[in-house]
């Protein structure tokens, strides 16, 4: 390969000068600069990147953990960050935590001894003393879709409570009272989260959530199986599955079919976070989508400005609910056939 000074004696200049023109220097002639361009360009030369870090303190990398890379969210939140992280002369790094604290943690150290300029991650969990480190040790670093509470880190994430809410008011509208939710994990600010706003949601119709219908999963699918099984046993199963990640609906559904029953005319399912897969499952199924691609530009362009000295901000986003067939055909509308009790709204 072409060095640096082979790219001098090409050009018939001094190995400063061409050091000059690569890094943009403006104190170069331009005949110097076109000389040295059409050598770098005849002698097919390449900077070397880990010289270059070592003398700019730079790298030009980004760190993404993401918390797991089955998960169809996740694999779109990557890709959007690569392609904005591109756009904007970085390149990025992945490592898959796979919803372990554990590895979500060897992922952060070898990003940092890999001296990336900054980190982007989704928590597995708050409890972490690496995060909490790494956010106090000057790393740049954003939280993208999960956060840990009370750190102090640029967020971008979406919000779905609206969403579910417009959730609960399409089902109350169907005639739906027992709904019940397959819950993520609570250690997770997005697992906590969603059962609460879903409970919210529920109140403003009068509608409670027993806990029998607040089935503890993980994210992943097996658990969708395992808690709606445990629904279906009850004595009073409930008319509606929630689920609150599209893995776990997808294992919800299985286990419907497994027991021979039909979505929605014995059960109905929604999900949180839509796939593209739920336009071909039959039926297809109700979600809440969330702005995936915008999540993960936003988030690079926040750690980008942390990177080169600019005030980051924090963006929240707002999530939407497609309605599909998994909940059942909408009756004839009427004035108040999707609108909460007035006797159950707050007055304040």
């Amino acid at each position: 390969m072409a060095s640096i000074k082979d790219v001098a004696a090409e050009a018939g200049v001094s190995v400063a000068t061409v050091s000059r023109v690569l890094n943009d220097h403006p104190s170069v002639s331009a005949d110097a600069r076109a000389r040295v361009l059409a050598a770098v360009e005849a002698l097919g030369y390449r900077p070397n990147a880990v010289a270059r870090s070592l003398r700019t303190d730079q790298t030009r990398t980004l760190g993404l953990v993401i918390s797991d890379v089955l998960n169809p969210y996740f694999t779109t939140l990557a890709r959007s960050v690569e392609e904005e992280a591109r756009a904007l002369g970085y390149s990025v790094i992945i490592g898959n935590a796979d919803e372990q604290p554990d590895l979500q943690d060897h992922h952060v150290r070898s990003l940092l001894d890999r001296r990336i300029d900054g980190l982007l991650v989704s928590p597995t969990d708050g409890g972490s003393p690496l995060m909490l480190d790494t956010a106090r040790g000057g790393t740049p670093m954003v939280f993208v879709d999960r956060w840990i509470p009370g750190v102090d880190v640029p967020v971008v994430r979406a919000d779905g409570r609206a969403a579910v809410r417009d959730l609960v008011a399409h089902l109350y509208g169907l005639g739906h009272r027992r709904l019940a939710i397959v819950a993520g994990p609570a250690a997770t600010t997005t697992g906590s989260e969603r059962v609460e706003a879903f409970r919210e949601a529920l109140a403003e119709y009068g509608l409670p959530l027993p806990d029998a219908y607040i089935g503890q999963g993980d994210f992943q699918a097996e658990s969708g199986r395992r808690v709606t099984d445990t629904f279906l046993d009850l004595a009073e199963p409930p008319e509606v599955v929630f689920a609150a990640d599209n893995l776990m609906a997808l294992g919800a559904l299985d286990a419907v079919r497994a027991r021979g029953m039909r979505v929605p005319g014995d059960i109905a399912l929604a999900a949180f976070d839509d796939i593209p897969w739920f336009v071909h499952t039959d039926p297809p199924v109700t979600a809440i989508a969330q702005p995936t691609g915008e999540l993960g530009r936003a988030a690079v362009r926040a750690l980008v400005d942390m990177i080169e000295g600019r005030p980051p901000q924090s963006v929240t986003l707002a999530a939407r609910l497609v309605v599909r067939r998994s909940c059942g055909e909408p009756a004839a509308p009427t004035a108040t056939s999707a609108q909460p009790p007035v006797t159950n709204r707050s007055t304040s």
